[in-house]
């Protein structure tokens, strides 16, 4: 449990230095030890949002949803994943 709050908030350190590729990786280490906080899902989620990975932010957005069915972070997280997703079909029919 250490080790997982250790992660946690190398990532949020990383979240708040703009860092967020480092940030998800730290996220990601943290799922590795605990599949069941959804925190670590939701901030994944935002650093995906921040790197235009709106697939990945909307998966990570659904698992948490599929454990806290009204975490209102998960449903706005994934409602901004799904507007990107829709931005970039749009700019790919341009093309």
């Amino acid at each position: 449990m250490e080790k997982f709050k250790r992660l946690k908030n190398e990532g949020n350190d990383f979240v708040k230095m703009g860092e967020y590729e480092e940030a998800a990786n730290k996220y990601s280490e943290c799922m590795k030890l605990n599949t069941e906080e959804c925190t670590v899902y939701t901030n994944r989620a935002l650093c995906y949002l921040k790197l235009y990975k709106y697939e990945e932010a909307k998966q990570d957005c659904d698992h948490v949803l599929q454990l806290e069915d009204s975490n209102i972070k998960a449903f706005y997280r994934r409602a901004l994943a799904y507007k990107g997703l829709q931005v970039r079909k749009k700019n790919m029919a341009g093309i």
